[in-house]
């Protein structure tokens, strides 16, 4: 009779053994989907920056999960926010993440989703129309 520790398995139920990864660590298949959306903004904020750099040098771009938002809130769930700056704290732009995937139907249009939103937040920071900011705003592909 074979003697289990609390459930955990040695070998599979073949007796092959326990398998590894599938991918190495460094193949871009085994990489999270939500690193691939911080890959997708960061790509985003450093194309904005060549262009809007000295004006956003002093933002900071965040991604969260999901935006805190009241029990009774009744509106559509924000995508983004920008929070002024306070005392030494620069100003924050915020993406939040699980709104804007839900949105996307798939990676070409999160990554088009992405770039507008963070076009219309630095356009409102700015107070300059989004197009101003980037030419290619609102733009089916580039």
């Amino acid at each position: 009779m074979r003697s289990r520790v609390a459930g955990v398995r040695r070998r599979d139920r073949h007796g092959r053994g326990v398998r590894g990864p599938l991918t190495p660590p460094q193949a871009p298949i085994s990489r999270t989907r939500a690193e691939r959306f911080d890959d997708l903004v960061e790509d985003e904020v450093r194309r904005l920056g060549g262009r809007w750099g000295r004006e956003l040098a002093r933002v900071r771009f965040t991604v969260e999960e999901v935006p805190s938002v009241e029990p009774w809130f009744d509106g559509p769930v924000p995508l983004g926010q920008t929070i002024p700056a306070e005392g030494k704290r620069p100003v924050r732009i915020t993406v939040f993440r699980r709104p804007v995937e839900a949105r996307a139907k798939g990676e070409a249009e999160l990554a088009r989703l992405i770039r507008d939103l963070l076009v219309e937040e630095v356009a409102d920071l700015l107070g300059l129309s989004p197009e101003s900011v980037d030419p290619s705003y609102d733009s089916p592909d580039d």
